[in-house]
C-alpha cells in the first residue's frame, strides 16, 4: 500500500471538493484520473499536508497518523502542475536549492542534482537559466526537483501539461522507467486517459469529488462479452439466421459485420458460420474494452446516481 484514504472528505466552506472517498493506491504506478474539478488536486494537497481534511483519515506508506507534514514530505516527491522556478537560476541551481530544502546537505544536494538531471535528460542543459528552457525542459526540471531527495513515492500533477506529442511520450517514458525499473511508487494525477493507459497498472477514477471506480486496469477493462469485427467475402454473403442469433451478429454494410459473444468464445465460431454460408473471412479484429469506456461508464453512472 502506498496511500490509503478512509472516508476522506475535504470541504472549502460550503463546497465539498472530496466526498467520503475510500481508496487504496497500491505500489507501482497508479492513475488518479478525473476531469478538471473532480477533486484530484485537493487530494494531493491534503497528502502533502497543505490542506487539512474535514473528516476521515489518510495513511501514507508506514508513516504514523501523527506524522508531521515535514516527515511526510521527506518520503514523498511532488511535481506541481504549474511552473515555480526562480528567475536567474539554472536548472542545476534550482534542483540543488530544493534538495537543500528537503534536508540534504550541500554536498549531497549537489551530487543528487547531477544524478537526477541526467536521469531526466537535462545533463547538457543543467547550467542554463530555467527561464530560457522550453516547456518540456521546465517539466523535466520539476520532475528532477521532485526526485532529488530520493523519495519512495512521487505525486505527479499533470506531468504532460503543455507538451507536444514528442515531449509527452518522452515524459511518459521517464515515468514508466521510474515505476517499473527504479521501484518508485507513482501517483499520476491527470485528466488524460491515454497517459494513464501508457504508464499505470491501476487507476482511481474521480468525478465531482467522489470515487466512481478503482482497481487494476486489467480487471476494469475486462468484459463478460467481447466484440469481433470482421469482413466477409463475398460482401453480399447471407449468413444463417441461427448463426446470426447465436453469435449476436450485426451487419455494418459492405461485407463488414460485428459479433458480440461471451468472453472466452473462440473466433473459430465466426469462421465456421461464414464458411457454412459459403463465404470466407477476409479480416477479423478483436475489440477490447478501453479505459475510456470504463471512465465514461463510471461517470455516467455517478451522474445518474446524483440525479436520483
Amino acid at each position: 500500500m502506498t496511500v490509503e484514504l478512509r472516508n476522506f472528505t475535504i470541504r472549502y466552506g460550503t463546497r465539498t471538493a472530496v466526498d467520503a472517498v475510500n481508496a487504496i493506491f497500491p505500489p507501482g504506478a497508479v492513475g488518479l484520473l478525473g476531469r478538471n474539478g473532480a477533486g484530484k488536486s485537493s487530494i494531493l494537497k491534503a497528502l502533502l499536508g497543505l490542506v487539512r481534511p474535514t473528516s476521515g483519515t489518510m495513511q501514507i506508506l508506514d508513516l504514523p497518523a501523527e506524522a508531521s507534514p515535514e516527515e511526510v514530505r521527506s518520503r514523498i516527491g511532488y511535481m506541481p502542475e504549474r511552473d515555480g522556478h526562480l528567475p536567474g537560476m539554472s536548472g542545476y541551481e534550482m534542483v540543488v536549492l530544493l534538495g537543500r530544502l528537503s534536508g540534504l546537505d550541500r554536498a549531497d544536494a549537489s551530487r543528487r542534482a547531477h544524478e537526477v538531471l541526467y536521469l531526466v535528460g537535462l545533463d547538457e542543459q543543467r547550467y542554463r537559466p530555467v527561464s530560457g528552457y522550453s516547456t518540456g525542459m521546465r517539466q523535466k526540471t520539476k520532475l528532477a526537483a521532485a526526485l532529488v531527495h530520493d523519495p519512495a513515492v512521487l505525486f505527479l500533477d499533470e506531468p504532460t501539461n503543455g507538451l507536444d506529442p514528442g515531449g509527452r511520450e518522452e515524459m511518459l517514458k521517464i515515468v514508466r522507467h521510474l515505476a517499473k525499473d527504479l521501484g518508485k511508487s507513482v501517483v499520476l494525477s491527470t485528466h488524460i486517459l491515454q497517459d494513464v493507459e501508457a504508464t499505470c497498472d491501476s487507476v482511481v477514477v474521480m468525478e465531482q469529488g467522489r470515487m466512481v471506480a478503482s482497481g487494476p486496469l486489467a480487471e476494469l477493462t475486462r468484459s463478460e462479452r467481447v466484440e469481433y469485427q470482421f469482413v466477409v467475402d463475398p460482401p453480399e454473403l447471407v449468413l444463417a439466421p441461427e448463426a446470426v442469433a447465436a453469435l449476436g451478429m450485426e451487419p455494418l454494410g459492405g461485407g463488414a459485420w460485428r459479433a458480440f459473444v461471451q468472453a472466452g468464445t473462440a473466433a473459430q465460431r465466426v469462421f465456421e458460420a461464414v464458411h457454412a454460408a459459403g463465404g470466407s473471412v477476409r479480416q477479423i479484429l478483436l475489440h477490447r474494452r478501453t479505459l475510456e469506456e470504463v471512465f465514461l461508464g463510471a461517470v455516467q453512472k455517478a451522474t445518474e446516481g446524483g440525479r436520483s
